[in-house]
């Protein structure tokens, strides 16, 4: 697709309402689960030291 300018990128067609809050929910999650695993492993990492 081309578009004519920014805003109408942005807009997408109309759909951009729900086309760029779908990618930033899924930017949340995505890094939100990489925070998880992070948090997980310094956990794990601690409690072999530990022992």
């Amino acid at each position: 697709m081309q578009w004519g300018s920014l805003a109408e990128f942005f807009a997408m067609g109309g759909y951009g309402l729900y086309v760029w809050p779908s990618f930033g929910v899924t930017a949340l999650c995505m890094g939100g689960e990489v925070f998880a695993v992070w948090r997980r492993h310094a956990a794990a990492a601690g409690s072999r030291d530990e022992s």
